[in-house]
């Protein structure tokens, strides 16, 4: 559902689990009931659970835009406390952002992998490397060579390419081409896209227009060559005073909410109290389309006429929408059985 981002400076080892005390108890302060959250009580409970168990699926070790420009004793010595954390960490996916490849920083982002995954004493089993600001193919493809040279111990090693330039929007094509076997999604860069296209910082959102472009150009480019494609960030942090909180979960809910409306099924979030706007967004959207779906996919299998007529591409969209609500936690295998007649493996043989 989403990627964390957290600078390296400020990783240790339980960062996910502070993470989800942090939203739990911001939660608590702010809105205590189902009610005050503007969901249903199931929603609410489902978001309780999450925050408890599993708060952070994703977790990015910043050492670009989140963490700045430090000097190199610096940036080494928090890049070996990083590797050596890695192990004793919890989340599913588990990884890096290291600076661009551009010629200014290409050295210093090479340097603080090497000591990454040096300092790695077991690497995590799904580790991926997000490479910034990419302008092009080559450096997608210096990208692999990098990875492939690390030796068989960094075979599970994949990466990520961050889409935040004009260049690499245009040349989308060229840059999905070169990815090969190791990237595993493109990511949208909001501000920096932004703002190289000249839009005020006051109007830097994910649901402005450019955005839009960059993101369906990224969808087109993903969706023959089975990579992901993550949403960015929004800047507006739930933090001060009640009335602060909900509306920067209200903001942030609604650009989940959009960007599930578009294809685009997870995101970053740079804050643990946008936990709470994600996950309620995201089981929401999926609770709400249950019946529907369901009645649906139902009159499909079981060849019923209804006011709908769907197509083979359709049924597969509503086994997805399903498998990824029960994925989530949205959703729960009793209530997709009953509604739609159809078992986990019946849903998978659809998709």
């Amino acid at each position: 559902m989403h990627t964390a981002y957290v600078p390296a400076d400020q990783f240790v080892a339980d960062t996910a689990q502070r993470w989800g005390a942090d939203a739990l108890q911001a939660l608590q302060a702010h809105a205590p009931d189902a009610a005050s959250l503007g969901v249903d009580p199931d929603v609410y409970r489902r978001v309780v659970a999450k925050l408890g168990a599993e708060p952070v699926e994703d977790l990015r070790v910043d050492f670009e835009d989140g963490y700045g420009g430090r000097p190199d004793d610096e940036e080494d010595a928090d890049a070996s406390r990083a590797g050596a954390l890695f192990a004793g960490t919890g989340p599913v996916r588990l990884g890096v952002r290291i600076k661009s490849f551009e010629a200014i920083t290409r050295e210093r982002s090479l340097r603080t992998l090497d000591l990454l995954l040096s300092g790695c004493e077991r690497l995590p089993d799904d580790f991926v490397v997000t490479l910034p600001k990419v302008t092009g193919p080559e450096q997608v493809l210096a990208m692999r060579e990098v990875l492939d040279g690390l030796g068989p111990e960094c075979a599970r090693v994949r990466f990520e390419v961050q889409i935040e330039t004009p260049h690499a929007v245009e040349a989308m094509t060229q840059i999905a081409d070169a990815v090969g076997e190791r990237c595993v999604g493109l990511h949208y860069g909001t501000y920096d896209y932004s703002a190289a296209l000249g839009v005020a910082a006051a109007h830097q959102s994910l649901d402005h227009p450019v955005a839009d472009h960059a993101k369906s150009v990224m969808q087109v480019a993903a969706a023959s060559r089975g990579l992901d494609v993550v949403d960015g960030s929004s800047n507006v942090l739930p933090v001060g005073d009640t009335t602060a909180v909900r509306s920067a979960w209200q903001l942030h809910g609604g650009l989940v909410r959009r960007s599930l409306v578009r294809g685009i099924y997870q995101g970053w979030d740079m804050h643990p109290a946008q936990l709470v706007s994600r996950y309620a967004a995201v089981f929401s959207f999926y609770r709400e389309g249950l019946q529907a779906t369901a009645q649906r996919l139902r009159a499909y299998v079981e060849q019923v006429s209804g006011g709908v007529l769907d197509e083979p591409a359709t049924a597969r969209a509503m086994t997805g929408y399903l498998l990824r609500g029960l994925d989530c936690g949205a959703l729960d295998d009793v209530e997709v059985t009953e509604a739609t007649g159809l078992d986990r493996a019946a849903l998978l043989a659809l998709s």
